[in-house]
C-alpha cells in the first residue's frame, strides 16, 4: 500500500465548516481507507491505499469529504518525499533568509495541483522586504518578516495568483509531518 499525507483546506474555521478529526477519520475508514492518521485539528490527515494516481486520490477524498460534510473541502495530497523534500526546502529557504535579516515566521501552502509557469512568476514578484515567496513543485514558501495577520502574501494572494487551490501550514507543523509521516 502506498502512503499519502493529505492537506484539507478550511476547515474547523468558525461554525459552518467543522469537521473533527474522529469524524474525518471515520469517514476515511467506512471509505475502505486502513488506519487513518491525523494531527491537530487543521485537517492534516496520513493515509494508505493501494491507488497510486494522486490526482484520483485527491478526487475520491474530496468526494468523501463532500458526501460527509455537505461542503466542499478543496485538498492537496503529497507523497511522503513531496512532504519530506517540502520540508527540507523549507529549512533551507529559512536558513539563506535568516541570513538576509529577520525572519517572524514561515508557511507553506500545499497546492491541489501544480500552478503554471507565468503565474508562478507572477507569485514571486511579489516577494518584497515584508515577506518572499519560492515556489517548489506544489509547495508555496512564503517567509515573513513580520507576522502573518499583517502580510498580503497569505493564502488566499496564493490562491488568487496561481489559479490552483491551496492550503497553508506553518514550516513547524510540517517538519513535524515530515518527521512522523514521511518515513
Amino acid at each position: 500500500m502506498a502512503v499519502y499525507v493529505a492537506f484539507l483546506r478550511a476547515i474547523n474555521l468558525g461554525p459552518r465548516r467543522q469537521f473533527p478529526m474522529a469524524d474525518l477519520r471515520a469517514a476515511l475508514e467506512a471509505d475502505g481507507f486502513v488506519e487513518p492518521r491525523t494531527h491537530i485539528q487543521t485537517g492534516n490527515v496520513r493515509l494508505e491505499t493501494p491507488m497510486r494516481s494522486v490526482a484520483r486520490l485527491t478526487e475520491r477524498l474530496e468526494r468523501v469529504f463532500a458526501a460527509d460534510r455537505g461542503f466542499e473541502v478543496p485538498t492537496a495530497v503529497l507523497t511522503r518525499a513531496e512532504l519530506v523534500e517540502a520540508a527540507t526546502d523549507g529549512e533551507a529557504i529559512l536558513a539563506l533568509e535568516a541570513a538576509a535579516g529577520e525572519v517572524h515566521g514561515q508557511y507553506v501552502t500545499f497546492l491541489r495541483d501544480l500552478p503554471e509557469p507565468a503565474a508562478v512568476e507572477a507569485l514571486e514578484a511579489l516577494s518584497d522586504v515584508d515577506g518572499r515567496v519560492r515556489v517548489r513543485g506544489r509547495a508555496v514558501h512564503v517567509t515573513l518578516a513580520e507576522g502573518y495577520r499583517s502580510t498580503r502574501l497569505d493564502n488566499n494572494r496564493v490562491e488568487k495568483v496561481l489559479g490552483v487551490a491551496g492550503t497553508n501550514r506553518n514550516l513547524t507543523v510540517v517538519r513535524r509531518l515530515a518527521a512522523d509521516w514521511g518515513r
